[in-house]
């Protein structure tokens, strides 16, 4: 029995039986976005976590992509080790498919970690500043850049998880930033919004200035209804209108913290012939931008 204190609540499993989705995988699909947790009994979780999941294994996620037809990926370190890599990086060097990494690291980590963790296939580092115990407001922007400037020559990239909702002026911020950025979940916009709002703006201007990926990931967490989560649809449309080339896609496993019905990653594949219907423009999303982003050979 996993011990979920009442602020680290337990998360729901993912569904255990994923199914094939309705469109074919272009060959070299890659997941962007999905993370690795546990076995608890060898890697305790941090004190200050918000969530509390449940084992959910390399195994388990092998699986899920080979039911899916996707052929690599990218293993971001959750929130619930903190800057502990560990369980990543013993992640990416046991799969056997091509696999990077998006690390969270302290500002003080020295050049020689940084330089193992890029051996070992980390291309960017992550600054969650929302799903925290303690989140941050506004984005630390020095700090940010401090560590932008020590990671770009090794062609890493910033990854936010942040609101853009929250910064109308969004691209003013990053025009001069010292790296490339991604951002998770479409922007992240909070339920109940339209396209038309300043900071989806200006992240769709800072993409099409060639600075920010966005990720389309976590449907359920900017819907306000269940799957196929159809409210989320014109928002996907708008981002592969304004920049289709700096957009890449991922599954967001296990979907910690949904506090939907758990979807079944069929049903999420099923929604790119939705957002994304032309076939070349789905192998641009699937496998060629994230060749790019990520440095897959």
């Amino acid at each position: 029995m996993i011990d979920a204190p009442p602020n680290a609540p337990l998360c729901a499993a993912p569904d255990p039986s994923p199914r094939a989705p309705n469109f074919k995988m272009p060959v070299g699909a890659c997941d962007s976005h999905a993370h690795i947790c546990g076995p608890i009994s060898d890697f305790a979780y941090s004190p200050d976590r918000i969530y509390t999941p449940p084992d959910c294994l390399l195994a388990d996620y092998n699986q899920m992509l080979s039911t899916l037809g996707v052929e690599k990926a990218v293993l971001v370190q959750p929130s619930i080790y903190g800057t502990d890599n560990t369980v990543m990086l013993k992640a990416m060097a046991e799969t056997a498919m091509p696999v990077r990494g998006v690390a969270v690291v302290d500002g003080s980590i020295d050049e020689s970690e940084l330089r193992v963790m890029h051996n070992a296939g980390v291309r960017g580092v992550r600054f969650n500043l929302v799903d925290v115990a303690d989140p941050s407001g506004d984005i630390p922007l020095d700090d940010v850049k401090a560590m932008a400037e020590r990671i770009k020559p090794m062609g890493w990239h910033v990854e936010f998880l942040v609101h853009v909702d929250d910064y109308p002026n969004f691209d003013e911020m990053f025009a001069e930033f010292p790296t490339n950025i991604a951002v998770g979940h479409l922007g992240y916009i909070r339920p109940g919004q339209d396209t038309s709002i300043p900071g989806f703006q200006a992240l769709l201007r800072l993409m099409q200035a060639g600075k920010c990926w966005t990720k389309l990931t976590g449907p359920y967490r900017i819907s306000s209804g269940d799957v196929p989560y159809a409210d989320t649809t014109p928002f996907a449309h708008a981002l592969i209108e304004a920049a289709p080339e700096q957009v890449i896609w991922g599954t967001d496993w296990p979907h910690v913290m949904v506090k939907k019905p758990m979807p079944n990653d069929g049903d999420l594949c099923d929604m790119l012939a939705v957002w994304i219907p032309d076939a070349d423009i789905q192998k641009q999303v699937l496998v060629d931008n994230p060749t790019r982003l990520y440095d897959f050979d």
